[in-house]
């Protein structure tokens, strides 16, 4: 079991206990008004809600329970909503469940909401990918008859299927499930409520909701206890979800003094910069090559994926890293990043990503009309077929990288920041994880920063969707952070495209913004 996470132990969370006067005739309030009123006083709710169903479970539970019980409530915005009862006595786990719902990969995490400690802890291929493997494919799909219905079907199946042996593995039935927080995407979590997506990509970009409110969890077919609640995080708009709400305030850079940026690459880059008197925030097509877009062997990271990549500059041999040592099966963002560093240091491509054959004979083909590079022989791959980067994968790389660092380089500068000016990096998901800060300034995809500037912090959405769990408090930052944002649209900003067009050299068009990157002397100069 894992404590809580940046949950301070004396904030209160969703559990409180309460000790009832028991009813006579001088003192004859209704069970549901007793209980409601000793809420009311003690959270100061001006109003407790409770199902009709949850009412017709007290007048035993009470008697039996000598008017001492424990309650799971929850609040969004203003309103109090009553989730469950039970007996102080009573050796039960009130558990919920944080998910980060991903359009390639969903992790669930099963936690105690009386001890706010974590329990358990899976994840799974989203199932939606099998209608498409990317957001637009879907919500196009969305638009069928039918479509959203089986969009939804399938992303909660696919939760129901996971959090019924999560449970099972730490002795629990689905039906002690009593809160769900769920960090996600726009579109994501549009998909898993069931509401339109149309609109949220056809100009201005408008979603349906920004909140969503406290959702019954059967309406929505979820596995839980009968009056459980699902909470989605709120978004801002159309590119920026509930997701980057949940890193904010898991990374607490709401309540940094300085600068910071928080950067999460998955379907797209998504950027905040901000301090604890403004943020803002943008995001832009820089993550599918960076995501298993690129590469007919690219992939998320994972067992056997190469995720770091050396070339010696004067013999050209390849040294590949996988992540557990495992044969070599296809190859992550980082892994991209990483050769397309080595083999511009190695003189191996020019500054527009494009390969020079003559420093790689043997490594270099020629597949129906397309060059490649092989990165790893047949012989040396898991399944026995040769892992290869086309030059279409390298110029599309060049192009997701010119859109991170323009990103980046738009959004300090509307700020009045310069990039050199942040102290704080911070890098989230898998590609902060397994990704070489130095390997991404060298291809002028992260700015030339001190290396220490760079932080890598995990999955702030899945750290974020837990903290609500766990944290009164923080669902309440995360109304108020979702209100102070300011949303830069990139789509209609021109400066954005200026800054792109010079982005898309490496490092970068202007070399005195990478100072530390030293370009390889020419072999035939």
């Amino acid at each position: 079991m894992t404590p809580m996470s940046h949950a301070n132990p004396e904030t209160p969370g969703w559990v409180v206990s309460v000790r009832l006067e028991p009813p006579s005739l001088q003192n004859n309030a209704a069970d549901a008004d007793r209980l409601g009123l000793a809420l009311q006083h003690q959270l100061r709710a001006a109003c407790i809600h409770m199902d009709l169903s949850l009412v017709a479970q007290l007048p035993p539970l009470f008697r039996q329970a000598n008017y001492h019980v424990r309650c799971v409530l929850f609040r969004d915005q203003d309103a109090w909503v009553l989730v469950h009862v039970a007996p102080q006595k009573q050796p039960e786990i009130l558990a919920g469940l944080a998910v980060d719902l991903g359009t390639t990969r969903v992790v669930l995490r099963l936690v105690d909401l009386e001890k706010r400690i974590i329990l358990a802890e899976t994840a799974f291929d989203n199932p939606q990918v099998e209608i498409g493997p990317d957001i637009l494919v879907r919500i196009h799909h969305a638009d069928q008859p039918g479509g959203l219905a089986a969009l939804q079907q399938k992303i909660v199946h696919g939760i129901n299927t996971h959090v019924a042996e999560l449970c099972r593995t730490c002795g629990l039935n689905t039906r002690r499930l009593h809160l769900i927080s769920v960090a996600g995407n726009t579109a994501m979590s549009h998909l898993l409520a069931g509401i339109p997506v149309h609109w949220m990509i056809r100009e201005p970009y408008i979603p349906a909701a920004n909140r969503f409110g406290l959702i019954p969890a059967d309406h929505i077919g979820l596995l839980a206890a009968p009056n459980a609640r699902v909470w989605i995080f709120p978004g801002v708009g159309s590119y920026f979800g509930g997701d980057l709400v949940a890193g904010i305030i898991h990374t607490r850079m709401h309540r940094s003094r300085e600068p910071v940026l928080l950067v999460d690459v998955g379907t797209n880059a998504e950027v905040v910069l901000g301090n604890r008197e403004w943020l803002m925030a943008c995001a832009g097509a820089a993550g599918p090559a960076l995501e298993g877009g690129v590469t007919r062997m690219g992939t998320t990271a994972g067992p056997g994926v190469v995720d770091r990549v050396r070339i010696d500059p004067h013999s050209a041999a390849f040294e590949i890293h996988t992540i557990d040592d495992l044969p070599p099966r296809g190859i992550c963002g980082s892994g991209i990043i990483d050769l397309a560093a080595q083999m511009f240091l190695a003189g191996m491509i020019d500054i527009r990503g494009k390969f020079r054959p003559e420093r790689f004979p043997k490594r270099f083909t020629t597949e129906n009309g397309m060059h490649h590079v092989t990165v790893v022989p047949a012989e040396q791959a898991a399944n026995g077929q040769a892992l290869c980067v086309s030059q279409a994968d390298m110029d599309s790389l060049v192009r997701s990288k010119a859109a991170m660092y323009t990103i980046l380089e738009t959004i300090t500068g509307s700020m009045g920041l310069t990039l050199e000016e942040i102290k704080r990096f911070l890098v989230a998901g898998t590609f902060g994880a397994f990704i070489d800060p130095g390997a991404a300034v060298t291809i002028g995809m992260l700015p030339d920063l001190p290396l220490a500037c760079f932080q890598p912090v995990g999955n702030t959405s899945l750290a974020g969707a837990t903290l609500a769990l766990f944290s009164r408090d923080a669902v309440a930052e995360a109304a108020a952070v979702r209100d102070g944002i300011t949303y830069m649209e990139l789509n209609v900003n021109q400066d954005f495209m200026n800054r792109f067009s010079a982005a898309k050299f490496i490092p970068h068009t202007d070399k005195r913004r990478f100072p530390s990157v030293v370009a390889p002397v020419s072999p035939t100069a």
